[in-house]
């Protein structure tokens, strides 16, 4: 039975966890959000949450709210560098803002839209039908421009790992945001933008075959993340490899040797992309890519280009190995077999199986 916790330990960690943390309250009026947003000030359009859009009537239907002062959630956003706001919470509700109070096309095609939302399907304020924020009379329009939102942001005081935490935890809602989505909002700067341009090779694109839900996640770049934290920071591995890739996305954005890593990640990629014959890393029968199996090769391809050990043909079913699959299966998160993997995955890319 385990053992319950005592007030003053609790009170410690409590406190430990809290100081990590920095937030702050605003309030703001719709209209003062809208000019953020169309001076760059607040990110309402991250890369990371172009998953999605509401449609137009359900657009409508939150204008309606915000002009029957109905309760909205607050907005939440992180502090980047350059005091940039970025939205973590919030984007259609802000996006919808922004694209009712456009005043004409060029203004809605800052959210992606083509034109101002024009109002359609409310129930209670049906006068309010068909009309854009153009139509409205001007005391209406100061009404709405008014109406107060309330934004929580996360400073750039609070701990990177801290800031991962309660993005990952602000998006288990009804779209949840990868991992790898999270960090190219944490952990931002060069080194992320590199990850990204890398994830575009059409080469990886050749030889890593996800499910279509996967293909805009951001499993390519993890991918090409955990290519370079297995090969430079595999003695840092304990078995939770979302702490570890965190941790090494803190690393390589203080120091990285971005030429360098750049050609070794261009061989391998090369000497992968020939022993899948230019085209996709696959089992038999299996129509997507292992994905530990992949990561294992691409490694090891990138360690051999680091020590000089020259590539040579693969077995035509080189990729049904039975060390290698053993070694990539279930309950293998482990730094030992970690090591077993690579290893084999080497002897075979090499010849010296």
């Amino acid at each position: 039975m385990a053992e319950s916790p005592t007030l003053e330990n609790l009170e410690e960690q409590l406190r430990g966890e809290r100081g990590r943390v920095d937030v702050a309250v605003h309030n703001f009026s719709v209209r003062e959000l809208v000019r953020m947003i169309f001076d760059e000030e607040l990110n309402a359009s991250p890369s990371y949450q172009r998953k999605f859009r509401w449609t137009e009537d359900d657009e409508s239907l939150f204008i309606e709210s915000v002009f029957l002062g109905l309760p909205i959630p607050p907005i939440f956003v992180a502090t980047n560098v350059g005091f940039q706001w970025e939205v973590v919470d919030g984007l259609q509700r802000l996006s919808t803002l922004a694209h009712f109070l456009a005043r004409d096309s060029d203004e809605a095609q800052l959210t992606e839209r083509d034109e101002p939302l024009r109002l359609r399907g409310l129930e209670k304020l049906t006068e309010l039908n068909e009309c854009t924020f153009s139509d409205l009379p001007k005391n209406l329009q100061v009404y709405f421009g008014r109406q107060p939102l309330q934004v929580t942001s996360l400073t750039d005081k609070s701990d990177l790992q801290a800031r991962f935490d309660v993005f990952e935890r602000l998006n288990r809602g009804g779209i949840q945001l990868t991992a790898q989505e999270v960090r190219a909002c944490v952990y931002r700067g060069r080194f992320n933008e590199f990850l990204e341009e890398l994830s575009k090779d059409e080469r990886l694109t050749d030889v890593l075959k996800l499910q279509k839900a996967r293909q805009d996640d951001g499993t390519r770049t993890e991918q090409v993340l955990k290519f370079f934290a297995y090969k430079n920071y595999k003695d840092k591995f304990d078995g939770k490899v979302e702490t570890f890739l965190n941790k090494y996305m803190q690393e390589a954005n203080k120091n990285f040797n971005y030429a360098a890593e750049r050609d070794i990640f261009d061989q391998a990629l090369a000497a992968l992309h020939r022993a899948c014959g230019g085209g996709a890393f696959l089992r038999k029968q299996t129509p997507v890519t292992p994905l530990v199996q992949f990561e294992a090769c691409f490694v090891a391809a990138g360690e051999m280009v680091q020590e000089g050990i020259a590539f040579s043909d693969v077995a035509p079913d080189w990729l049904e190995d039975p060390e290698l699959r053993a070694s990539t299966g279930a309950g293998t998160n482990t730094r030992s077999m970690l090591r077993r993997r690579l290893k084999r995955a080497k002897e075979l890319l090499s010849g010296a199986a």
